[in-house]
């Protein structure tokens, strides 16, 4: 595809719209919009825009409750001519607060709690279509990532190359108009991107969820099945929470589901094997990142037999993909940095020429003058059958959940508390989903003694967090946290991280939470249901010493446990069919929890 012959975005939903007039464009849970009604009633909220200064060069901010309401936007922000940002109702306040000042949006459509003052929703359907003159490279959308200055950095996506990478996309997946993808990420994730455009740019369905808040393992199984879902994209961690789930009720895949995407982490084979040999529904290994246009590469094959590791694949259309050293490209089998290029590369970061040019830069090794291409700061090799395979990070940079995060935005946030010296956050070894933090105090009397890390009491431990809740998204918030006298270092000069975790597993075996032992607790803890619940409270946090009254979120808990603790909370009482993950920020320990399972089994009888 010629720069020429590229396709632009609104001309691929013109084309769906023209061909497939009657077909689904939106399936909600409450109606269903054909195209031609999608078409209709974005033309006049373009209109409605492009009259409130949104056109070329301009962004539309989105603050909507539901995801139907958000792509209806997206869709009319790009026919007036303008760019879109998506305004996640997830986010703290003040985290949204400085979003909205630095994307300077010409306008706000929106109706949540979470909207600025002055987003409206536009009326009427009898308005056309404003006339508008955009160009490849005007912005046709500013998604954020988490920034390593302590600010998430605002990516800039032309419509150049959101035409390409959604016909990329529909290319690689095969997707025709029968296909139906359901929406499920984050909306402001730039996963929402690919669930949505490549789909409306074959005249297929997306299906959009009543709201944003996640699903459970069950409740998505029963989404696809009850919409005839086609296609999913999933992160690896909820894949790999739906996985087990279906494992542990021995159902598979529903029958209309054909394929589901993961990506978002380094994927072991094991499971990956495991579901190719059970599971009908085929998989799709994902590679990407928000500064290419959401992905780059897919693995779409079986996996063989002895690969150590689940390729990422090879690069969509329009996607040219090295491996290098020292900027020049390796042979294929050896390692280097992973390098993306081609017309698929965000413009830059809004507003940070710096970063914009440490990270996009000039590439020598390509024939055409001008050509630029991203430094990914992803170790890889390209393989003997020419898949990319991932091999680590060159930084400290850790993907919680799907998302990238830079861990020094965390520590310094710590650090801001006067009682905390140095501080250091990751992944826990276990299971890879939620932070640990480690932090040194101020006062060294209140240090433990070298080679020993302790648990702060929870009034402290709250203390630390309560800051960072207010300003970060809740997946890079540390839960457990441990005090240590020192950060120690390897023989490399970085600190070492496995050495902290062997201190916080001697913490956690020599002082664990006092043991729960129904024969010798009071009547209350003796009735069921707490002794199920606390059972299944520390098999989940893999927490033996979990006390009945100790805090879920403390000891690591996050929404993709708070998910499988459902489930097996489903499993053992009736009253828990219509718990939620949300239940246990309300009720976070096994006493509240199982009263909470009592005053719902009441209420049935």
């Amino acid at each position: 595809m010629t720069a020429a012959t590229a396709p632009d975005v609104i001309g691929l939903w013109d084309r769906s719209v023209g061909t497939h007039p009657e077909a689904p464009a939106l399936v909600t849970p409450h109606r269903v919009w054909t195209y031609e009604e999608a078409d209709r009633l974005t033309d006049a909220w373009a209109d409605s825009l492009a009259g409130q200064d949104a056109g070329p060069g301009r962004l539309v901010g989105l603050a909507f409750p539901d995801p139907a309401r958000t792509v209806l936007g997206m869709v009319a922000a790009l026919k007036a001519g303008a760019g879109f940002t998506v305004l996640d109702d997830r986010l703290p306040a003040a985290a949204r607060a400085a979003l909205v000042r630095r994307t300077d949006a010409a306008v706000w459509l929106g109706d949540g709690g979470h909207a600025p003052a002055g987003a409206y929703v536009p009326v009427g359907l009898s308005a056309v279509r404003p006339p508008v003159r955009h160009r490849p490279d005007d912005a046709a959308y500013v998604l954020f990532t988490s920034g390593s200055t302590g600010e998430p950095k605002g990516t800039v996506v032309e419509r150049d190359a959101l035409g390409r990478f959604a016909a990329g996309v529909a290319e690689r997946l095969e997707l025709t108009p029968g296909d139906r993808w359901l929406q499920v990420a984050s909306l402001g994730f730039d996963v929402v991107i690919e669930e949505v455009f490549p789909a409306l740019a074959v005249g297929a369905a997306v299906v959009c969820r009543a709201g944003t808040r996640a699903l459970d393992a069950e409740e998505l199984h029963t989404a696809m099945d009850r919409t005839r879902t086609t296609v999913v994209e999933l992160s690896t961690q909820y894949w790999l929470e739906y996985a087990r789930w279906l494992t542990a009720t021995g159902l598979t895949t529903p029958p209309e589901l054909r394929t589901v995407v993961v990506g978002g982490e380094r994927m072991d084979p094991a499971p990956y094997r495991a579901w190719q040999a059970r599971q009908p529904a085929s998989l799709a290994h994902v590679y990407g990142l928000t500064e290419c246009t959401v992905s780059s590469a897919f693995y779409t094959g079986l996996l063989p037999e002895g690969a150590e590791e689940v390729p990422l694949g090879t690069p969509l259309r329009d996607v040219e993909i090295s491996v290098r050293r020292d900027g020049r490209p390796v042979p294929d089998g050896e390692t280097g940095e992973i390098h993306i290029g081609g017309p698929l590369l965000a413009r830059g970061f809004l507003g940070d020429e710096a970063a914009t040019a440490r990270r996009f830069v000039p590439d020598p090794a390509a024939p055409a003058p001008g050509a630029r291409v991203y430094v990914t700061g992803d170790l890889g090799r390209i393989d003997a059958d020419g898949h990319l395979v991932f091999l680590g990070r060159v930084d400290d940079q850790v993907k919680i959940r799907g998302h990238r995060l830079e861990p020094a935005r965390v520590e310094r946030a710590l650090c801001e508390n006067p009682e905390v010296d140095q501080a250091v956050v990751f992944p826990d070894p276990g299971t890879g989903t939620a932070l640990w933090a480690f932090t040194v105090p101020a006062d060294p009397h209140r240090a433990p003694p070298p080679g020993a890390a302790v648990r702060p009491a929870a009034a402290e431990r709250d203390a630390m967090i309560r800051p960072l809740a207010r300003a970060l998204p809740e997946w890079a918030v540390p839960r457990v946290h441990y005090r240590v006298a020192v950060l120690p270092k390897n023989p490399h000069g970085k600190i070492d991280k496995k050495l902290l975790a062997a201190w916080a597993a001697d913490a956690d075996r020599t002082t664990p939470a006092e043991p729960y032992h129904p024969a010798e607790a009071t009547p209350v803890e003796r009735d069921e249901p707490l002794g199920t619940v606390l059972t299944a409270f520390r098999d989940v946090l893999g927490a033996p010493g979990l006390g009945p009254d100790d805090d879920f979120f403390a000891h690591g808990g996050q929404s993709l446990l708070a998910m499988r603790l459902l489930a097996r909370l489903r499993d053992s009482f009736p009253a828990a069919a219509g718990l939620r993950a949300s239940t246990l920020f309300a009720c976070p320990t096994p006493r509240l929890t199982a009263a909470a399972l009592d005053a719902r089994e009441t209420a049935r009888t």
